[in-house]
């Protein structure tokens, strides 16, 4: 008998743990994201590879790095640079990514303009549309909360 209401109760119960939770939808939030109807919207990718410059010296790299990183910083701080990283060691020369907050490729290729380790060959920048996730723009900001140094 002790199984027999154990059963029901758990049959009683299925339909509660089963159920499928909405989301809620915080249309303030999509607005100001300019997110469309299923919280996304365009950016733009950027593969960084390595570049033709294969001759710089360290120190030449250690500077044209740290304007790179200067660069970066900016961006995002700018609000235009939702994701950037490296890659590891791989075997296809890709050496990291922005995702940029712009509309357009010729926009994302004009905030690359300034970046000395592209200007300087060290890296070379290919750029492409990207539709994802409009919450990816907040990125930046829970970055700056879980880092305690900078770059």
């Amino acid at each position: 008998m002790k199984n027999l209401y154990l059963l029901l109760l758990a049959l009683i119960a299925l339909p509660v743990f089963c159920q499928e939770t909405k989301p809620v939808y915080d249309e303030v939030l999509a607005k100001k994201l300019n997110a469309d109807s299923h919280g996304m919207r365009k950016y733009v990718f950027c593969l960084l590879k390595s570049g033709t410059n294969t001759t710089a010296t360290q120190e030449e790299l250690k500077v044209l790095f740290e304007g790179h990183m200067t660069n970066i910083n900016k961006m995002a701080a700018d609000g235009k640079l939702s994701v950037a990283g490296p890659f590891g060691k791989n075997d296809r020369n890709y050496r990291g990514i922005y995702i940029f907050n712009v509309n357009s490729v010729e926009e994302a290729k004009a905030l690359t303009e300034n970046d000395p380790a592209i200007k300087a060959n060290i890296l070379e920048a290919e750029f492409t549309l990207l539709y994802c996730t409009a919450a990816l723009q907040e990125i930046p900001e829970l970055h700056e909360k879980i880092a305690k140094e900078k770059y």
